[in-house]
C-alpha cells in the first residue's frame, strides 16, 4: 500500500493559483467519488481551505503513479493544464505523509501559526470523506491520531498564545494603517466564523459602528444583534457601500462581490476619503483592479504573510 499525499499551500504558491483549486463544501462529495473512480479502491480525503488544497490518498501500488494520478485528477476537475500549477506542487509519501497532516492539524504549517480554525476544517474534511464512505482502515487512523495530536501540541505548548487567527492579524494590518480606530464603522460580508472573529477584534479595538451583509438576512441579523450592529442584504451592498471605513470580506461567493467600478462611486459619495479593505476570502470577493483607484488600500490574506511571520518569529 501506498499512502501519499499531493497539494499545494500559501508557502508554494500564490492566492491567484490558490484560488483557482478550491473545493466548495457543496462539491466535495462529487469530487471524492469523481477521484475514486480514477483510482478504485483507494482511501482518500480532500483538504480544501482558503491557504491549502491537497489530497490524501491510500491504494496499492506505487506511489509515484498514485501522485500522478492525483495531480491529472487536479488538472481535469478544475480544467488547469498541469504545466500551469505542477511547479507549485508538494509530494510526501508514507511517513511524510503523516508527518505533514500532523503539522497541518496543529498549525504548525499555517499562514498564522496556531490558528485554530485549521483543526476544525481538517475534521470537516475528513467527516465528509468518511460520511461519503471515501476513507479506509489507514486514512481513518492517521486522521484520528492527527486530531490527538494536535489537541496534545494545542494543551502542552504556548503555540496558541497572542495572535492565532487570519481575522486577528487582518485587524492587526487595520490598526497599522488607521492607528486609532474609534469612530470608524466597519463593513463586515459574510456571517461566517472569519467575519464573525475580525467583527469581535475589531470591535474591541474601539471601532464605533458595525453594519453585517450576507446572502441570508436572517444569518447577518443573527450576527449583528450579538454585537449590537446593523444587518443587511447583500443586494444593498452597492447603496450602503459608501458608508464604511473598512470593509471585511469572507464568502464562499464564486465571483466578486465588489466591483472597481463600485468601489470607484463608493468614493465619490464618500468625497474621497480612503477606504481599507481586506478580502481574507478564497475565492477572492474584491476585484484586485480596486487596489489601482485612489484612497483605495486592499489587502488580501497573501498580504497579511508579513504580520503572521513576526508571529511565527515570536
Amino acid at each position: 500500500m501506498s499512502l501519499v499525499v499531493t497539494g499545494l499551500n500559501h508557502r508554494t504558491s500564490d492566492l491567484a493559483l490558490r484560488e483557482r483549486f478550491v473545493f466548495p463544501d457543496e462539491a466535495l462529495p462529487k469530487a471524492l467519488k469523481s477521484l475514486r473512480d480514477r483510482i478504485e479502491d483507494a482511501g482518500a480525503v480532500i483538504l480544501s481551505t482558503c491557504n491549502r488544497s491537497e489530497i490524501y490518498v491510500n491504494h496499492a501500488g506505487d506511489a509515484a503513479d498514485l501522485h500522478h494520478e492525483v495531480t491529472e485528477f487536479l488538472a481535469e476537475w478544475n480544467q488547469i493544464p498541469v504545466a500551469e500549477f505542477e511547479p507549485a506542487l508538494y509530494r510526501y509519501d508514507g511517513r511524510e505523509t503523516i508527518g505533514h497532516l500532523f503539522r497541518v492539524a496543529a498549525s504548525l504549517d499555517s499562514l498564522v501559526v496556531g490558528e485554530q480554525q485549521i483543526l476544525g476544517q481538517v475534521h470537516d474534511a475528513y467527516q465528509v470523506a468518511h460520511r461519503e464512505q471515501a476513507t479506509d482502515k489507514i486514512i481513518n487512523a492517521m486522521f484520528q491520531k492527527a486530531f490527538t495530536v494536535a489537541k496534545r501540541v494545542r494543551s502542552h505548548t504556548s503555540i496558541g498564545d497572542g495572535k492565532v487567527s487570519v481575522s486577528s492579524v487582518a485587524v492587526d494590518l487595520a490598526v497599522s494603517i488607521f492607528t486609532e480606530l474609534s469612530g470608524e464603522t466597519v463593513l463586515v460580508i459574510g456571517s461566517g466564523e472569519m467575519g464573525e472573529q475580525t467583527l469581535k477584534h475589531l470591535l474591541e479595538r474601539g471601532v464605533a459602528r458595525a453594519i453585517v451583509a450576507n446572502r441570508s438576512l436572517d444569518r447577518a441579523e443573527a450576527l449583528a444583534r450579538q454585537y449590537n450592529g446593523e444587518a443587511i442584504a447583500l443586494d444593498a451592498l452597492e447603496s450602503r457601500l459608501h458608508e464604511a471605513d473598512i470593509v471585511v470580506s469572507s464568502t464562499g461567493a464564486p465571483g466578486f462581490l465588489l466591483t472597481a467600478e463600485q468601489l470607484q462611486w463608493a468614493l465619490k459619495r464618500r468625497a474621497q476619503k480612503p477606504m481599507f479593505l481586506i478580502d481574507i476570502a478564497v475565492p477572492r470577493d474584491i476585484d484586485p483592479a480596486a487596489n489601482e483607484l485612489d484612497n483605495i488600500y486592499l489587502y488580501t490574506i497573501d498580504d497579511l504573510q508579513e504580520v503572521a511571520d513576526k508571529n511565527v518569529e515570536a
